[in-house]
């Protein structure tokens, strides 16, 4: 096990270190920087004046030596400041990661508090006309698009509260957060709850027709424990992978609804961040999201090991 574990070290530090690399030059190989659009917006044209600038934002300087003092400052916690507003980075990202992180976390529990038992449902129902139904709900959720069917959220809540539901003040207390975050928290998790409900469905079939679920029957265990106990307990495998890798695509994949409900999160900060071709906040974010990405997946394949005792990490 402990030699597992520095092997997984060294391979989440190597992935790191080739996603920070991927991220620094794809960003400096997009047509134009600050100091173009700066200078495009103000209708400047004095070559000197823009060397100027390029030069007090250290773009003047070789690639190798910018990749250097990005990866040196943010081993130190050092960010750099952000090209736009000329803060430090950390200032302008920090207070936005709780928001997404809220929302996402929200979205994750929605999703799995409906959808596997749900799925398990739809499962033990197989062929029936709850299962019929289950499965039209479940693919009706992952044609429809987060946007979409925020804007309708929105516009049901005019007619029949009067009232949007969207971010305008910092939450007070715990259930004022919760009534701001729940409803965009739900919009995101419809889809999350759809494909976990597929997935557990799907997963608990192919347990369902085992041997030892054969036999727990006819040993007269009752119904609910062979399905959530025994069945469910084999099943959730695939779903605990889904549910992570859930996790870290919806702390980046929320722009469109933290836009929709004017939600000043990570993901929409990232958008505005790029239009502006502000490298230190870019950069910076996307890394952030390449860690939770890294760090999801290594702390699923630990759950495997907790969920499952037939895994063993050999040394």
């Amino acid at each position: 096990m402990g030699s597992y574990l520095v092997r997984r070290l060294g391979l989440m530090l190597l992935t790191l270190f080739g996603i920070s690399v991927i991220i620094f030059v794809m960003l400096r190989l997009a047509p134009g920087n600050i100091a173009d659009i700066l200078f495009d917006a103000a209708g400047f044209v004095d070559p000197t004046e823009k060397a100027k600038i390029m030069a007090d934002l250290g773009l003047d300087k070789p690639l190798p030596v910018q990749y250097a003092q990005w990866i040196s400052g943010l081993l130190q916690g050092d960010l750099g400041y952000s090209y736009v507003s000329d803060r430090p980075a950390i200032r302008e990202i920090l207070p936005r990661i709780p928001i997404t992180a809220r929302i996402a976390g929200l979205a994750v529990c929605f999703a799995a508090v409906i959808g596997i038992p749900l799925g398990v449902i739809s499962a033990v129902k197989q062929n029936t006309r709850l299962d019929y139904v289950l499965r039209v709900i479940s693919l009706s959720a992952l044609s429809m698009p987060n946007f979409w069917l925020g804007l309708l959220v929105l516009m049901g809540c005019v007619a029949y509260f009067g009232t949007i539901p969207i971010y305008s003040d910092a939450p007070q207390s715990f259930w004022h957060a919760l009534a701001i975050y729940s409803v965009p928290a739900a919009v995101v998790g419809i889809r999350s709850q759809a494909l976990i409900l597929r997935l557990t469905r799907s997963s608990m079939l192919e347990v369902l027709r085992q041997d030892y679920i054969r036999t727990a029957r006819s040993k007269g265990a009752p119904e609910n424990v062979v399905n959530f106990h025994h069945a469910l307990k084999n099943a959730v495998l695939p779903v605990v992978t889904v549910i992570g890798l859930e996790i870290a695509i919806l702390l980046g994949g929320l722009v469109v609804t933290e836009t929709v409900f004017n939600i000043p999160g990570v993901a929409r900060f990232l958008i505005e961040a790029i239009r502006w071709r502000d490298y230190p906040i870019v950069q910076n974010i996307i890394m952030y999201i390449a860690v939770i990405v890294v760090l999801v997946n290594f702390t699923v394949d630990m759950l495997y090991a907790a969920l499952d005792p037939r895994i063993k990490y050999s040394d």
